[in-house]
C-alpha cells in the first residue's frame, strides 16, 4: 500500500516512519511512504511563500489553492493507480475504526495536510477531497493526524502484524465493535491484585465467554455509546 503525505513539513515525519512495525512495514515492502514538500510548487522562488491572508479579513493565514492542488495532480500522476485523496482537516468525517477500514482497502492513499487558518475553499471544490479529523479538538497541523492515519491503516495491511487475527479483536474493530477485554500478563499476584483464574484454567470456551463478558461490562461503563 502507498501514502503519499503532501506536507509544509516533511522534516516531521522519518523519526515516526523509521520506529517499530511501521518500519519493519517499509523495510519489507508491504508499505511505501512517499514525503512531498507543497512549497516544490510555489511560483514565489525566493521565499516559496504558499499562503496569503484571507479576502474579508481575519486572523492568520490561508494556504493558497495553486500550489496545493497542482502538488496533488503532480503526486497523482507519479504512480501507476490513481490514489483517494484525504484532506486532514478538522471540518472533516471523525476518524473512526469503520473509517480506516474503508481506507485500508484502497492501494493507495494521497494525505493532504493542512497548516495556518486552513485551506482556500477552492482546493476542496476542484480536488473534491475526503475530508477527515481526528476529532472535536484543534492541533497545530495536519501531520499529527496523517501520522495517527498511516499508523491505524498500516496495521491493517496484510502481513504487517505478525498475528493477522490480532487486530480482529482490538477495540471498535472487525470482530469487537465494542471495547476490548482487560489483558493480563506475568506475574499472576502484583500488590495483592490477581490475575482472573479463569485466565489460567485453560479452558478456552469459558476464558472466550469471560472476554466476551468483560469487554460488554468495560463498554457499559466507559463507552455507552457504543451500544447504542
Amino acid at each position: 500500500m502507498r501514502f503519499d503525505i503532501l506536507t509544509l513539513f516533511p522534516e516531521m515525519f522519518p523519526g515516526y516512519l523509521g520506529q517499530s512495525l511501521l518500519n519493519l512495514a517499509i523495510e519489507n515492502g508491504l508499505v511505501d511512504i512517499q514525503l512531498h514538500n507543497i512549497r516544490d510548487w510555489s511560483k514565489d522562488e525566493k521565499h516559496h511563500k504558499v499562503d496569503d491572508r484571507p479576502f474579508g479579513g481575519g486572523a492568520g493565514m490561508v494556504l493558497n489553492p495553486g500550489p496545493v492542488v497542482e502538488a496533488v495532480e503532480a503526486v497523482q500522476s507519479q504512480a501507476g493507480q490513481t490514489a483517494k485523496v484525504i484532506m486532514l482537516t478538522p471540518g472533516g468525517e471523525k476518524l473512526t475504526q469503520r473509517v480506516v477500514e474503508r481506507l485500508a482497502t484502497h492501494e493507495r492513499l494521497i494525505l493532504l495536510c493542512g497548516r495556518y487558518e486552513g485551506f482556500d475553499q477552492r482546493i476542496t471544490d476542484i480536488l473534491e477531497p475526503e475530508e477527515i479529523s481526528l476529532g472535536d479538538f484543534i492541533v497545530n497541523g495536519g501531520e499529527v493526524a496523517a501520522m495517527v492515519l498511516v499508523d491505524a491503516v498500516v496495521r491493517l495491511v496484510p502481513g504487517v502484524l505478525g498475528d493477522e487475527d490480532s487486530n480482529r479483536y482490538d477495540s471498535f474493530s472487525t470482530g469487537n465493535r465494542l471495547l476490548e477485554y482487560a489483558q493480563y500478563t506475568r506475574p499472576r499476584e502484583y500488590r495483592g491484585h490477581t490475575v482472573p483464574e479463569v485466565l489460567l484454567s485453560g479452558d478456552h470456551e469459558k476464558i472466550a465467554k469471560w472476554r466476551e463478558a468483560n469487554s460488554l461490562e468495560r463498554t457499559k461503563q466507559r463507552r455507552p455509546d457504543l451500544l447504542d
